[in-house]
């Protein structure tokens, strides 16, 4: 058991989470306020889709309020289209390309280098692999690119990386070395991971997927429909929140904090120690003397009266980044009316939404159309042998 004081023998690992990404930045969030050593000494942050997005903001030292903005961006911009993710707007790699390329700093290559590691999944073979060493900001940016894209949900045509074809991490490893006890794993799916929420079901059954653990629940599943098609940025904001907390049990849990924080935010004594020398809940590790305190209370969001007493600068960041749009049209178009005729109008006005977005896409892509028509080409005739030698083989087999 690791006991967190040897500089550069631990690693974070954050798994794909899609709209849940929020709950990585509560996790990132309570650490660097409540044991910023964890951070500051952790010798390399791995991740899978919007994991490596998280991983990458804490190498480039982005703050709190930007994350929260931008996350929460995007999730109020598909509110504001009146079929949601099935609208044609959507178009969630070229938004995020672009807040990369206006955000990410000029020597992101050198700092991630050897320092972050990004999940891929190679098409069409599925194999995975982690990238830790980039030579420009390009290649970081296209990187985490290739890491967010899942197929058919924001496009058909995978993009490139050093010359070879990736799609989503999550897809072949959703969260980079799970296994390893020297990585602190974070998830916002209920499981077996260092930070994630801890389930209140009854359900003992576990699936074992793409290198992570998911308890076959209930919770799991609407977990798993947010992730992809996001509720209101309040609902969102509080999976951030959530985070948090997890984040704060991990942490008192074994012993990194210097007051117990959750037993106060649930009106409770911590227990009496129960030989005047260590709590009867309390396991003791057998390196470095850490200790494991499964007494330690699961708190809820819903069970914290005023959040701002735990973190202003996470609060004020999310309440900031969840206010609308003030403007009289704005409020008009979110009322029941305006819904109402937004519906009423769809035939009219959806076709040539539909031309608009699908021309500008078009006009987007056109510098990347002799690549993508080569890979086609390939692909193509490679699928093309493939059953051209079975159907040979199967011709061959009935002759004989």
């Amino acid at each position: 058991m690791l006991c967190y004081e040897d500089e550069g023998s631990w690693s974070l690992s954050f798994s794909g989470a899609g709209f849940l990404g929020l709950y990585h930045v509560g996790v990132t969030r309570c650490l660097s306020e409540r044991a910023p050593h964890l951070l500051q000494g952790a010798r390399r942050f791995y991740g899978s889709s919007s994991g490596a997005l998280n991983a990458v903001s804490i190498i480039a030292g982005k703050s709190v309020d930007f994350c929260c903005s931008h996350l929460l961006g995007m999730v109020k911009h598909v509110e504001q289209l009146s079929l949601g993710i099935f609208h044609p707007a959507f178009a969630p790699i070229e938004h995020i390309r672009q807040q990369l390329q206006d955000s990410l700093p000029s020597n992101i290559h050198i700092l991630a280098s050897q320092r972050l590691g990004i999940s891929l999944t190679h098409w069409p073979d599925g194999h995975n692999i982690i990238v830790t060493s980039f030579t420009t900001r390009e290649e970081v940016i296209q990187a985490l690119v290739c890491s967010l894209y899942f197929p058919f949900y924001c496009g058909t045509i995978p993009p490139e990386f050093r010359g070879e074809r990736y799609i989503d991490g999550a897809l072949s490893n959703n969260l980079p070395f799970a296994d390893c006890p020297s990585i602190i794993t974070v998830s916002p799916f209920h499981g077996t991971v260092d930070i994630c929420p801890q389930s209140t079901s009854a359900s003992m059954h576990e699936l074992n997927a793409f290198n992570a653990s998911f308890q076959i629940s209930t919770k799991n599943f609407f977990l798993g429909f947010t992730s992809l098609i996001p509720p209101s940025p309040e609902v969102v904001a509080d999976h951030c929140r959530q985070g948090y907390l997890d984040a704060l049990r991990f942490l008192e849990r074994r012993g990194l904090t210097k007051e117990p924080v959750l037993w106060m935010l649930v009106s409770k004594e911590p227990p009496a120690p129960a030989d005047g020398s260590q709590n009867a809940g309390h396991d003791r590790g057998q390196e470095g003397g850490l200790s494991l305190d499964w007494a330690v209370p699961n708190v809820l969001v819903k069970d914290v009266c005023d959040f701002e007493q735990l973190s202003p600068e996470l609060e004020a960041a999310l309440k900031k980044a969840c206010v609308r749009d003030p403007s009289t049209w704005a409020r008009f178009c979110r009322s029941g009316l305006g819904r109402a005729l937004t519906y009423l109008l769809l035939p009219c006005t959806l076709p040539f939404e539909y031309i608009y977005f699908r021309s500008r896409r078009l006009a987007a892509w056109l510098p990347d159309v002799p690549a993508d028509l080569w890979w086609m080409q390939g692909m193509l005739q490679s699928v093309a042998l493939e059953v051209y030698s079975r159907s040979k083989d199967q011709l061959l087999r009935l002759v004989r």
